[in-house]
C-alpha cells in the first residue's frame, strides 16, 4: 500500500476488520470492511476505482478444495465486481507457470484463468517468484535455521530460485497498476536467472552473522516428510511443506525468460544480501527472532 501511496494513488482496501499495522504508519487508506465472499463489500471496493489490485490468497490450506474457495472463486467474484473498471492487475505467483506441481501452483492458474474469462485484455497478471522481507512469515524457518544450525541443507545443486524483496514487489506492481500489460508479467529483482540453493542458504547465514557448513539434502527426504505432511492434513493439520509445496522446492528451474518480462518497470533497490539483512534485523526488532 506505501509504494501505491507513493506513486500517488489515493488506496481503497478490503479488510476484515479495521488493519493496525506498524508499516502503514502515516497512510491513511479507505477501508471497506468484509472479504471475498461478501459482494456487497466487493462492489463498495470496486465502485469509481480506476484500477484494482487484487493480491489475497492462501499459501497454505488442507485441501485442493480450500485452495480453489478463496485463491479461483475469491479471484472470480472480485473479477466479476470489477466489470466496469478500465484495469485489474492480479499479484499471482510464478508458480502458476507450473500448475501440475501443487494444489496452490494449480489454484493460482486457476485465479488467473478465471479473472481473465471475465476481464479479458483489461486484466495484467503480475507474477512474482520467491518474495521475501519484513512481516514475511512463510520464509522466517529458513532464517531460524540459518542461525541456528550448525549446518544447513541445499536441495539441489543446480536449480535456479527466483528472489524479491516485497519493497521491490510491491513498487512493480503499482507501476503495472498504472501501465497496463494484457498478460502474465513475472517480477524479478537484478537476478532474473535466479540464484542457486548454496548462494541462498549462505546469503542467509551471512545476514545472520553465521558462517554455518553447507551440504547437499537427500530429494527423497524432502519428498518424504511432504508426504508425511499430507497425512497430517487430512488429520486437522495445515503445514506449509506438502508433498506440492516439496515438489515446488524440487523444481529445476524458478528462472525468468525474458519474454517474461516487462520493460520499464522499477529497477530493484535491494540486492539479495541487503534484502537478506534487511529482513533478518526486522526479525529480530519485531521478536520473531532471537537477538
Amino acid at each position: 500500500m506505501r509504494a501505491l501511496a507513493e506513486a500517488g494513488w489515493r488506496v481503497r482496501i478490503l479488510a476484515r476488520r479495521d488493519p493496525v499495522d506498524p508499516c502503514w504508519a502515516g497512510l491513511e487508506p479507505q477501508v471497506v470492511l468484509g472479504d471475498l465472499s461478501d459482494d456487497r463489500a466487493l462492489a463498495a471496493l470496486c465502485r469509481g476505482a480506476d484500477a484494482v489490485i487484487h493480491g489475497a490468497a492462501l499459501v497454505k490450506a488442507r485441501s485442493a478444495r480450500e485452495f480453489a474457495a478463496v485463491n479461483r472463486e475469491g479471484a472470480r467474484r472480485l473479477a466479476e465486481a470489477a466489470h466496469h473498471v478500465g484495469h485489474v492487475v492480479l499479484v499471482s505467483s510464478l508458480a502458476a507457470r507450473e500448475p501440475q506441481l501443487s494444489q496452490y501452483a494449480a489454484s493460482k492458474r486457476a485465479a488467473e484463468d478465471a479473472m481473465s474469462a471475465v476481464l479479458g485484455p483489461r486484466l495484467t497478471v503480475a507474477r512474482p517468484p520467491a518474495i521475501y522481507g519484513p512481516g514475511d512469515r512463510e520464509l522466517l524457518p529458513v532464517f531460524q535455521a540459518a542461525d541456528s544450525l550448525p549446518i544447513l541443507p541445499v536441495l539441489s545443486e543446480t536449480a535456479r530460485v527466483g528472489m524479491i524483496h516485497v519493497e521491490d514487489a510491491a513498487r512493480q506492481i503499482a507501476a503495472l497498476a498504472a501501465r497496463p500489460a494484457g498478460r502474465p508479467v513475472a517480477l524479478s529483482d537484478s537476478r532474473p536467472d535466479g540464484y542457486l540453493w548454496r548462494e541462498l542458504m549462505a546469503e542467509a547465514a551471512r545476514a545472520c552473522g553465521r558462517s554455518p557448513r553447507l551440504a547437499p539434502m537427500p530429494k527423497a527426504l524432502v519428498r518424504l516428510v511432504g508426504i508425511t505432511n499430507d497425512f497430517r492434513a487430512v488429520l486437522g493439520a495445515n503445514p506449509m511443506l506438502t508433498s506440492g509445496k516439496a515438489r515446488e522446492l524440487l523444481h529445476s528451474d524458478w528462472s525468468i525468460a525474458p519474454l517474461e518480462r516487462v520493460a520499464g518497470l522499477p529497477e530493484p533497490i535491494h540486492t539479495l544480501s541487503d534484502g537478506f539483512a534487511d529482513t533478518v534485523r526486522w526479525y529480530r526488532a519485531a521478536s520473531w527472532m532471537k537477538h
